[in-house]
């Protein structure tokens, strides 16, 4: 086979596993979005402050150590001890099931029947506020994550495909480990949105907020319940990204890149974020390694968001949403 061909095949391969994590991010905004109508600015930010108090949890590091010391005096940083990574993990949900609560309860509790711009200003702040509480919170070092997960090279696929093709291909162990979490989650979603009482109230509150509350779906438990389930995607997200390219507060951007991916798949279809999400990663990987030279290179940077201007002007809905048709 032509040697271009190959290297296409692997530069697709990879596409397709970072197109996973692009993915992961959306999901938070599709829950919510379907469930409340809010398009949550934050999601990027949760994922950020999620994977800091992961590491933050397992480094057995004391919280606000700074600002402790800044007032007391100390030199307090540590307690002494390392949390395993399993129950770290379901500490640092618990966190994220309190701040649902804290987030419903503080902000969007006071901001019924507002109008969805307001709705969003509110997502911008929260964003802002979680950045900076969790600076204060845990520093704002960058910090390692491990919590186990297979990283490298697969030699499996490397060898396999050198013997077929004549070229070991690259796939990150991470990446493959991505993708299958992704795919399970993405099943676990749609069969709790389709075949649970839960799932089934969080669908008639996106439909009709009123015609919800008449047959007794509490609007407070159902927002909780999807801020709860958008934490727990976007500590599967920060776990991903944070193992990849370490916990940084940079790593909050992601959820620019996840703006298109919703873009293309609809801002309803838990499915669509990940068709968007693999076709963003594929398409931009291919665009840079076919045209990117010719253009000057750096093309994944603003590729999506071409895609996804492309998108507004044919098919605003995205590929999976629904078409919104209102009579004036």
């Amino acid at each position: 086979m032509p040697e271009q061909f190959i290297w296409g095949l692997e530069v697709l391969l990879n596409g397709l596993m970072a197109g996973v994590l692009y993915a992961l991010v959306a999901l938070g905004f599709v829950l919510i979005y379907k469930a409340s109508g809010i398009f949550n600015f934050a999601q990027g930010v949760m994922a950020l402050f999620a994977a800091l108090t992961l590491v933050g949890i397992m480094d057995g590091q004391v919280p606000f150590a700074h600002l402790i010391n800044s007032i007391f005096g100390t030199e307090i940083h540590h307690f002494g001890w390392h949390v395993p990574a399993f129950l770290a993990i379901l500490l640092t949900m618990v966190v994220m099931v309190a701040l649902a609560w804290a987030v419903n309860k503080f902000v969007f509790k006071h901001l019924v029947n507002q109008e969805p711009i307001i709705l969003f200003m509110a997502t911008i702040g929260l964003a802002y506020f979680l950045e900076g509480f969790g600076d204060i919170m845990w520093g704002s070092d960058i910090k390692k994550l491990d919590v186990g997960l297979p990283q490298g090279i697969n030699g499996v696929i490397d060898e396999a495909t050198y013997q077929i093709l004549g070229y070991g291909f690259f796939i990150d162990n991470l990446d493959l480990f991505a993708t299958a979490i992704a795919a399970a989650l993405v099943f676990t979603l749609i069969v709790f949105a389709q075949y649970t009482k839960q799932g089934r109230a969080m669908r008639a509150v996106a439909d009709d907020h009123q015609a919800a509350l008449s047959v007794g779906i509490s609007l407070n438990f159902i927002w909780v319940m999807v801020w709860s389930l958008a934490g727990f995607v976007a500590l599967v997200a920060g776990i991903m990204w944070g193992t990849k390219s370490g916990v940084q507060f940079s790593l909050s951007l992601i959820a620019l890149k996840a703006l298109p991916v919703l873009m293309l798949g609809g801002f309803t279809s838990i499915p669509g974020a990940i068709v968007g999400g693999l076709l963003i990663g594929m398409g931009e990987k291919l665009f840079e390694f076919a045209i990117g030279s010719a253009i000057g290179g750096a093309t994944e940077n603003w590729f999506a968001y071409v895609l996804a201007l492309l998108f507004l002007v044919f098919r605003p809905q995205g590929l999976f949403g629904e078409k919104i048709i209102e009579r004036v």
